[in-house]
């Protein structure tokens, strides 16, 4: 029989007191097994059904959510090449829920208060569709490292990352976004399967801690969300102190929010009145996802919406362009490509020598850390232009032009994904490399050798 996971004395004293006897060993025993893992595709590049076609009976649909899929043990999506071309993000099922709640739509203002290391924020842009602005903010700096390499390997065009506190980013945007989601920092019970470090941390001080930084986001949130807005507070703790009575204390604060009644589908159940300070009933409107419940790890997620308050304020951001950086960037993707750059939807933005399109909704950032925005397209050299690898991850092959192609089981594309020189075809200077068709990062090809240009950060030696 398998050891108990190790909880801390607290933890059992806090089931004991929360939950029933039966449900605490429900609970108990569901903590014990091994962790639900699964996958969400990036449908601005493929379909579910092609990757059906390629993982077969490997992968098994996630029912709340069209794009996501549970895959076991026997398939390693992290190690393939897939996963470097951006097809898809591997993501925890019950946390996919949450983006699917915020339903934000194409054209739209979102901001993702709390974004690293990007799993919402690339679900919340595959909705979009890489249409209007999603503004992806993380204050630890460190985690925004993760958020700005997987919103580039998506291939996203639309999304603004800052690394900025909630209250500079209020007084920037007030009364600005369409829906705001705000995936708190939380106590992380619904990692403690998946992750030992989120069990030795764990503590009712830090719950304590918790709660007051969370009420901050939710008034912050507040200050910028627009009259008729959408937000969403979401944890992946049980806690009722940093769910219930967070939401009850909030909306009691601010009685131009309503709560939204969310549907209670595939084992979702209703946050619990019990758990509220007033015996509140309305809190049977949020969802908790349990693990003893469903295939997921737990996530707690309420929807409200602002029904009054002052009008938005929109103005975009100014633009910074160097004619001999567009120039530059125009002759090396005609080169490249067969065909001009489309400008239809956007705008160049220049900071110092590096060259960026962003969509014509992009707000004005001046004054604001921002780590990323829009397309990063690449940087002016003395003689050529070097394009950025998002650049690759954002393009297609269909548009032609220069590539070098591998299947998906080809020694090559190991190689290529280590670092390493290949063979090349010809003197056709800046190529794609693809993985099945799907753009992987940028060659430079001379005399029959393609040069490794795959980003150092991002190599993998062990494949």
């Amino acid at each position: 029989m398998m050891a108990r996971m190790q909880l801390p004395q607290d933890y059992h004293k806090r089931l004991d007191k929360l939950y029933g006897s039966m449900e605490r060993e429900e609970l108990l025993n569901a903590l014990q097994e091994s962790p639900v893992t699964g996958l969400r595709i990036n449908p601005l590049k493929m379909t579910g059904r092609q990757l059906e076609e390629y993982f077969g009976d490997l992968i098994t649909p996630v029912p709340w959510t069209s794009l996501g899929y549970y895959y076991g043990p026997s398939l390693q999506p992290g190690k393939h090449p897939f996963h470097h071309a951006g097809l898809y993000y591997i993501q925890e099922p019950s946390a996919m829920a949450v983006a699917e709640l915020v339903d934000p739509q194409p054209g739209e203002k979102v901001l993702d208060l709390c974004a690293a290391p990007g799993g919402k924020s690339t679900h919340l842009a595959s909705i979009m569709s890489n249409q209007g602005v999603l503004v992806s903010n993380e204050y630890n700096a460190k985690r925004a490292k993760a958020l700005v390499e997987n919103v580039e390997r998506f291939g996203l065009r639309n999304v603004l990352i800052t690394n900025e506190t909630a209250e500079r980013l209020a007084q920037h945007f007030p009364a600005y976004f369409d829906r705001i989601l705000i995936d708190a920092p939380c106590s992380g019970e619904g990692m403690f399967r998946k992750d030992e470090e989120a069990i030795t941390t764990w503590s009712e001080d830090k719950i304590r801690q918790l709660v007051p930084i969370q009420a901050d986001l939710l008034r912050q949130a507040y200050t910028m969300l627009r009259p008729g807005g959408i937000l969403v507070y979401s944890t992946c703790t049980f806690a009722p102190e940093e769910n219930e009575r967070q939401i009850e204390a909030f909306l009691q604060g601010y009685s131009q929010m309503k709560l939204l009644q969310l549907q209670h589908v595939h084992g979702m159940e209703g946050g619990r009145t019990a758990w509220t300070e007033s015996g509140w009933s309305e809190i049977e409107k949020t969802l908790h996802l349990w693990p003893h419940r469903l295939r997921g790890e737990g996530h707690f997620v309420a929807k409200m919406q602002k029904i009054e308050d002052e009008e938005a304020r929109f103005e975009c951001s100014k633009k910074k362009v160097g004619k001999q950086n567009v120039e530059q960037f125009r002759r090396f993707y005609q080169e490249v490509f067969h065909h001009p750059w489309s400008e239809n939807a956007g705008d160049y933005f220049q900071l110092k020598e590096h060259l960026y399109w962003l969509p014509k909704e992009m707000p004005n950032f001046s004054g604001l850390h921002v780590l990323r925005a829009g397309l990063y397209l690449g940087q002016q050299k003395e003689k050529y232009f070097q394009p950025a690898h998002a650049l690759a991850l954002a393009s297609s092959t269909s548009e032609g032009g220069h590539c070098l192609h591998y299947p998906q089981d080809a020694l090559e594309l190991r190689q290529y994904l280590r670092g390493e020189t290949l063979a090349g075809e010809g003197n056709r200077g800046w190529i794609l490399i693809t993985v099945d068709g799907y753009p992987i990062g940028w060659g430079k090809e001379s005399q029959q050798q393609v040069k490794n240009h795959y980003p150092k950060g991002l190599r993998t030696m062990g494949l």
